[in-house]
């Protein structure tokens, strides 16, 4: 048994509160390590001579990643504080209790030497989540190039490459227009990349918060969208860029123009006069990247804290919208967050703070700042599996198996699942156009757990490099259209919302095959048990022991055979059918 890779820690991340009266426990052991884990619980201060609280419950593994396993298990108790420890039993017969972050080969009967769980404040610490964002799928605009309200010429729309400063005109207006065509691809959160006031055509160089970039339209026309989204069951989320500013911001324009006698000096990190703006020359302020064009913020000083959170709770109230992407989120303080969060949720309580982060970050999903992340881990893996080719199917699964047993069991289906951005080139430019493994790439991301998010156009197969031609103008013409890849996404989208067991339902069995590049997974949730099987391979898959049953993607029987860089849905069991 390797004792070095058990890990638990009595905190939020091991032990949580799921709802009141109910609790998540969690353990990491080595993976193939043991033959089963035993969580024993009782009450702290109730004497067994008064009754006997003791349980044993059977923990389950409920994913694996490279070295890993995860064991979790739920416990429903009423106490005022849980004392608990853990039974490990290795593939050997050899069994361990580990109590307190100490092992012993006795069990454990002193309630001093256990893992602590104090009722209430575990359940004051619960992580409260909108309901409504769960598994939801996501739409990103980028909105200077998703459509226009005025006529623009096709050369120009549809020029490729693109640069930074071609204007193609894109407006609030030219979205409302195509929210049938969101409405009929199954979209239900749109989240719009920067729409206010700014000098560039991504905009995420703010010059003035509390005004819509005139080139985008009014604030009226930002409302109209939020109403008529809402009418059609859809929420709009947008960009929060609160790491940095425009240099023409009033606060930055303050100290350009009075240098070291500005009354804003510590609303930026200013290292010295006159201040260096020159190209290829390191800014003597911080600001993004080395970028002297977007100036950090001093999100320590209160006043600027008051600024960004009148901001957000501003376009909340006075439009109604449903929540905050988080550009460059975390590289900006915890202490900013939590009161971030503090406020923000106390003007809307159901409003969906997303952080943008490259990286796995729990330090941020705790509970009292993000209630999300865009997953990049997620794009990474799919980019390296199907793109690159250069990790197996059981490397894959290990990725996912990763993030599901490292955070929280109620953020998992919020995590923002993308496979490109305004940031990164489009999924199938990194395939070399190839458009089967972009099909199977939205396949993996719509037949997952968590809140897809499709970039815009990639619906219809839109190609496009790195920022910033992967941000082109959207391909409206519909000779430009993939209609084959738009189709694959409606189908994914219909059969995700249509069968719930695919995003909640239970794990029951997850098995690779590496050889034939086979990913298979069975999720039941008390309806339904559905098998997915997706063939990352180079060959067709012949499976004849899922002939015959019915195949949902497709609204057929399945043949027994899966052809390369294709997926399938069938339905082994059905409750309802009996």
């Amino acid at each position: 048994m390797e004792l070095a890779a058990v890990y638990h820690k009595a905190d939020k991340s091991c032990c949580y509160a799921l709802e009141k009266n109910r609790f998540l426990f969690r353990i990491r052991v080595k993976k193939g390590d043991m033959a089963s884990v035993v969580l024993h619980s009782q009450d702290k201060y109730l004497p067994l001579s008064w009754q006997d609280t003791r349980q044993q419950t059977v923990m389950e593994r409920v994913c694996s990643d490279e070295y890993s396993d995860y064991y979790e298990t739920e416990l429903h108790f009423q106490v005022v504080c849980l004392r608990y420890f853990f039974e490990l039993t290795d593939q050997n017969g050899e069994r361990v209790f580990y109590s307190n972050y100490k092992f012993s080969k006795e069990i454990v009967t002193d309630t001093d030497q256990m893992f602590d769980c104090p009722q209430n404040l575990r359940e004051e610490e619960r992580f409260l989540l909108p309901e409504w964002a769960k598994n939801r799928v996501v739409y990103q605009i980028f909105p200077s190039r998703f459509a226009s309200s005025r006529k623009v010429a096709d050369e120009l729309w549809y020029k490729a490459p693109i640069g930074h400063f071609d204007n193609l005109q894109g407006d609030l207006r030219g979205v409302i227009e195509h929210l049938d065509h969101l409405e009929e691809l199954g979209v239900e959160v749109l989240y719009m990349t920067p729409i206010f006031r700014a000098n560039t055509s991504h905009k995420y160089d703010t010059v003035d918060y509390y005004q819509i970039d005139p080139s985008f339209g009014t604030k009226e026309d930002l409302k109209e969208l939020v109403a008529k989204a809402h009418a059609r069951g859809m929420r709009v989320l947008l960009d929060g860029v609160f790491n940095h500013t425009s240099p023409d911001f009033f606060a930055f324009a303050d100290v350009m123009k009075y240098q070291e006698k500005s009354g804003y000096l510590d609303w930026y990190y200013i290292e010295g006069f006159p201040l260096i703006r020159e190209r290829g020359k390191k800014p003597n302020f911080k600001c993004f990247s080395y970028y002297g064009g977007m100036p950090k913020l001093n999100l320590s000083n209160p006043k600027v804290q008051d600024y960004c959170i009148g901001v957000a709770r501003y376009w909340i109230r006075e439009c109604g919208i449903d929540g905050w992407r988080l550009d460059v989120g975390d590289e900006i303080s915890h202490v900013f967050w939590k009161r971030f969060r503090r406020e923000v949720k106390e003007e809307k309580p159901e409003a969906l703070i997303i952080g943008e982060v490259w990286h796995y970050a729990p330090d941020f999903l705790e509970g009292d700042e993000w209630d999300s992340v865009m997953n990049y881990p997620f794009k990474d893996a799919v980019k390296e599996l199907l793109a690159e080719r250069s990790i197996t199917v059981s490397q894959f699964a290990s990725r996912l198996g990763f993030i599901r047993g490292n955070v929280h069991t109620d953020v998992y289906p919020v995590l923002l699942n993308l496979i490109d951005s305004h940031d990164c080139p489009r999924f199938l430019h990194e395939c070399g156009g190839d458009v089967s493994r972009l099909k199977m790439a939205a396949a993996l991301q719509l037949l997952s757990p968590g809140m897809p998010m499709i970039y815009y156009g990639d619906e219809y197969a839109m190609e496009g490099g790195k920022d910033p031609d992967c941000r082109r103008g959207m391909v409206w013409e519909e000779s430009r259209q993939n209609a084959g890849a738009y189709d694959w996404y409606r189908r994914l989208i219909r059969v995700r919302k249509e069968h719930p067991a695919l995003t909640a339902g239970q794990l029951v069995s997850l098995q690779t095959e590496d050889e034939k590049g086979l990913l298979r997974i069975v999720k039941w949730d008390g309806n339904e048990e559905l098998a997915v099987i997706y063939n990352c391979g180079t060959e067709a898959a012949i499976l004849p022991e899922y002939a015959g049953l019915m195949e949902l993607l497709l609204e057929k029987k399945f043949e027994g055979r899966l052809d390369a860089m294709e997926a399938a849905v069938l339905v082994k069991r059905d409750r309802k059918a009996h």
